[in-house]
């Protein structure tokens, strides 16, 4: 072989490893976007939504969780985070939950919604919105007592203050 069929011979490889490479790189940059994607469906969209208590209530306008869409709030218990959601359910009902369960809680990943379902995010079981505050304990959704005061929900401080032991810190 000739010296300039060497170096012929030597840039063919390197633009098959040009090919290999790119062809690596858009399966990384595919993998980040799939899981940034992940994250983004997975993860409550309006999770950083603190709340506060006064005279030991919580109070959120009915208006603002009265769509069937699980909404997602954060009550600061003595300075932890205790995450909970309200959702209206098929059969017209307020529901209230911790954002965790007796099984699961020590994931810390919650629940999404699908369809007319609540759907823990690290044991994928399912539970009927309309089941939520009725069935209790195992991988359902811990209940949170409600009512419906003057178009407000109203929940109990003690009981998120109690919910702390769900969501548990790293310090």
């Amino acid at each position: 072989m000739s010296k300039r069929e060497e170096k012929k011979a030597q840039f063919a490889e390197t633009g098959q490893n040009k090919k290999l490479s790119v062809l690596v790189m858009a399966v990384v940059v595919a993998t980040a976007i799939a899981g940034a994607a992940f994250w983004f469906v997975t993860s409550p969209a309006d999770a950083s939504n603190y709340v506060n208590a006064d005279n030991g209530k919580i109070v959120i306008p009915l208006a603002q969780v009265n769509d069937g869409q699980a909404h997602y709030f954060k009550y600061k218990a003595e300075n932890q985070p205790v995450s909970f959601f309200l959702l209206k359910s098929g059969d017209g009902v307020v529901r209230a939950a911790l954002d965790a369960c007796d099984v699961c809680y020590r994931s810390l990943k919650g629940y999404r919604q699908e369809g007319d379902e609540m759907v823990c995010n690290n044991c994928n079981q399912r539970f009927q919105s309309n089941l939520i505050n009725v069935v209790k304990g195992g991988c359902n959704p811990a209940p949170l007592t409600r009512s419906i005061v003057d178009g407000q929900v109203v929940l109990h401080e003690r009981e998120l203050l109690d919910g702390r032991r769900y969501f548990p810190t790293s310090s």
